[in-house]
């Protein structure tokens, strides 16, 4: 079917290699190309043998002529940017120039600024349909599959929706007193930063951890989740008819807030460079670099994942609710691909939908959120390959 080169050789991208493999009448080729060629080898390696042709390369993903001179010589139908989300634009620019199609799970920010959003992105649309090519954007779990189960719900479920919730919850427990389930730099920004959701078309900013719930996350039981900024918030009050509020809620356990604070009270989570003995260093960079690394807590990691949405709307007159959620558990990952959830629940959409632009089901040249496309054969994916979806049509609401 077709050729995918994909970006990264971290945990989500050793599960979407793992995935592709599973997927070989779609991936009949793959390389895997990464600033470490060595990582890349490794996963070759540890999949080598099956119908998927796997091969590596070395590449700077900040580099956009080391990027096209790569396209050029493997010629793939699709990139799969797994790499930082700082690098999703020179990926972007190489997919340009070569007019090759491009996913990714995480939208563009810039290193300088903890502030994450679309704009850059989506200023590249008219290039991209001019070129003829589809770049799909955020096609990991949230964004991604949350984007999804919004289109679903719509096409399914609602004539319009008022409300969605989105809910990020991860039960799991590695047992390090402090560690980061994802690339420390990115999830520390995230958490650290202003909170904020959409209300009536405009963005309500809150205080970092301002806004405090308990939910009770269905096999899992009653946990701490709060407010934060997320970037989907920002498409789906766009592309999904009828909204009024989007909000976006994730977990954390006291212990990760408690030593998230010390550290920030002590200068560590900063993102500004600082002279050190002669050096320029990043405090966040440098706290990345003495942090269990994210692709090693996968054998220690035991608990579930929840992430989903629910949803407020109105169907043929009347109000209406329905939740639609995963649930993955952390050591089934671990014994399937050797990473844990957050690494599956992200590295299996990225997968699918690239799956979905070379078996031609979503084909709109241009630049795309997930929740523009037809939800059906990706929720059907969802189920095929590791994240079935559960729905329910009485769920506890977050107040």
């Amino acid at each position: 079917m077709g050729k995918a080169l994909i970006i990264g050789a971290g945990g989500v991208a050793s599960v979407c290699i793992h995935k592709c493999c599973q997927n070989s009448d779609v991936f009949e080729d793959i390389c895997i190309a990464s600033r470490t060629k060595s990582k890349c080898d490794a996963l070759k390696e540890k999949l080598d043998g099956g119908k998927t042709k796997i091969s590596t390369a070395q590449v700077n993903a900040d580099n956009v002529d080391e990027l096209i001179a790569l396209i050029n010589s493997y010629k793939p139908d699709v990139v799969i940017n797994l790499a930082l989300p700082y690098q999703d634009l020179t990926i972007m620019d190489a997919c340009l120039a070569t007019k090759t199609n491009y996913v990714d799970t995480a939208n563009y920010e810039p290193l300088d600024t903890a502030k994450f959003e679309y704009k850059w992105q989506w200023a590249y649309r008219e290039r991209f349909e001019k070129a003829g090519i589809t770049a799909l954007l955020g096609s990991g779990f949230d964004p991604g599959v949350t984007g999804v189960f919004s289109a679903y719900a719509m096409k399914h479920q609602f004539d319009e929706i008022n409300y969605i919730d989105i809910l990020d919850c991860n039960a799991g427990d590695h047992g390090y007193p402090f560690a980061t389930n994802f690339n420390p730099e990115i999830n520390i920004r995230e958490v650290s930063a202003k909170g904020s959701y959409i209300e009536d078309g405009k963005w309500v900013e809150t205080e970092p951890m301002e806004i405090k719930r308990v939910y009770n996350f269905p096999e899992i039981g009653e946990k701490d989740m709060y407010l934060l900024h997320h970037e989907e918030l920002e498409s789906l009050a766009l592309n999904i008819k009828g909204i009024k509020r989007i909000r976006f809620f994730m977990t954390f356990g006291q212990s990760y807030l408690t030593h998230l604070k010390c550290l920030e009270n002590v200068g560590m989570t900063s993102i500004e460079p600082i002279d050190f003995e002669g050096h320029k260093i990043v405090p966040l960079q440098f706290l990345k670099a003495v942090l269990p690394d994210p692709a090693s807590l996968g054998p220690r990691t035991k608990g579930k994942t929840n992430i989903g949405c629910i949803f407020i709307g109105k169907k043929d007159g009347k109000d209406k609710t329905y939740y639609l959620y995963n649930v993955c558990d952390h050591q089934e990952c671990y014994k399937e691909v050797g990473s844990q959830a957050v690494s599956y629940t992200t590295g299996v959409p990225a997968m699918i939908g690239a799956a979905m632009i070379l078996t031609g089901k979503w084909n709109k040249p241009g630049v795309h959120n997930i929740e523009e496309f037809d939800p059906d054969p990706f929720m059907d994916a969802l189920n095929k390959f590791g994240l079935p979806w559960k729905e329910s049509f009485n769920p506890e609401l977050v107040d």
